[in-house]
């Protein structure tokens, strides 16, 4: 944390006006010339990062994600909108986590995917497999921080919980958002919607999880997110991924050159020195089943040996060298009483 402290506060001062730089995900404004504009973006503690064996260190203090608030009933709204990059959907403040020593309070969320060619649209990924897609619930520490635009640029600023998607059967939840989206096609068009249990766009398990020291990413990349990604996917349909992937455009209604929103996610970045805690044994499961496995061969094989062993210690002598001789015969007794 120390590091990431350091780094923020290398920031120049003409970082801040960054924003007004446009960026996407591919072209001459695509990732590669993100550092140009965002100092950040090819700097340390970048995210996403791939979850494999080499990193991950497991974390017996870490205990389940602690939500409150996250069941917000239908009387209350949330505002959806595409912001040229992504569909957002923002929340309301009595949304909180808590991850100690910190509360942090919901600003929002959107969402990552693919195309319909290669529905493979994940960011972070789990030992070199990219999912279909990913979810994002962006949080600011409201303990320290009066608002996102403010904690964004301190190293201890955010919480992000991330949500793979795999394919699957049909979610009713992810509908909510999904069936909405018709509405939003263009760059900064926006509607209202009921409120529904956020809960649910989350998987069961919550004490099952990734975490990390990260950054945004997007630009501008700051390092300021404590990443806790869930080991567990949550399932949509085939039907609900090829919306999200076919209905949206990066461009506004009056553009003569429509650009369809795909493949919306971030490269991976170098973990650097950096390890990842995790809150489960990872795949402790297995290497029992193995040991068990070598085991029994071990002692079978110890068996079968002992067998031979005491069975060729029964034979008899090989007597084809032994020399045999006629035993002197008994004179019958010819006397008579």
């Amino acid at each position: 944390m120390y590091l990431l402290f350091l780094a923020l506060l290398a920031l120049p001062s003409g970082q801040a006006a960054s924003p007004g730089h446009s960026w996407g995900y591919s072209g001459s404004k695509g990732e590669e010339s993100w550092p140009k504009n965002y100092e950040f973006c090819g700097g340390v503690y970048q995210s996403p990062v791939d979850f494999h064996q080499n990193i991950l260190q497991y974390d017996s203090t870490l205990q389940p994600i602690k939500l409150s608030g996250y069941n917000v009933s239908s009387t209350d709204s949330f505002t959806l909108s595409n912001n040229g990059h992504t569909v957002q959907m923002s929340l309301v403040p009595t949304m909180k986590i808590e991850i100690e020593p910190f509360h942090y309070t919901a600003s929002q969320l959107h969402l990552h995917w693919g195309q319909k060619s290669t529905p493979k649209g994940s960011e972070h990924c789990i030992e070199g497999k990219r999912f279909a897609g990913e979810v994002h619930v962006v949080h600011y520490n409201s303990d320290k921080y009066a608002d996102l635009s403010t904690a964004m640029k301190e190293s201890d600023g955010l919480a992000v919980l991330g949500i793979l998607i795999e394919v699957g059967s049909f979610n009713p939840t992810f509908e909510k958002i999904i069936s909405q989206i018709q509405n939003i096609r263009f760059k900064n068009q926006k509607i209202q919607i009921a409120g529904f249990g956020v809960r649910e766009l989350l998987p069961e398990r919550l004490d099952e999880y990734y975490r990390y020291e990260g950054s945004l990413t997007t630009p501008p990349c700051y390092p300021s997110v404590l990443w806790t990604v869930f080991r567990n996917p949550v399932i949509i349909s085939e039907e609900q991924l090829i919306a999200l992937e076919t209905a949206l455009y990066c461009t506004d209604s009056n553009s003569s050159e429509p650009v369809e929103m795909t493949n919306n996610y971030r490269q991976l970045q170098s973990h650097g020195e950096r390890l990842v805690s995790v809150s489960f044994r990872e795949g402790l499961v297995l290497t029992i089943a193995l040991a068990c496995l070598l085991a029994v061969l071990v002692i079978m094989a110890f068996t079968c040996l002992l067998i031979r062993t005491k069975r060729s210690s029964r034979k008899p002598s090989d007597n084809r060298n032994v020399a045999y001789t006629v035993a002197a015969g008994v004179e019958e007794n010819t006397s008579k009483v």
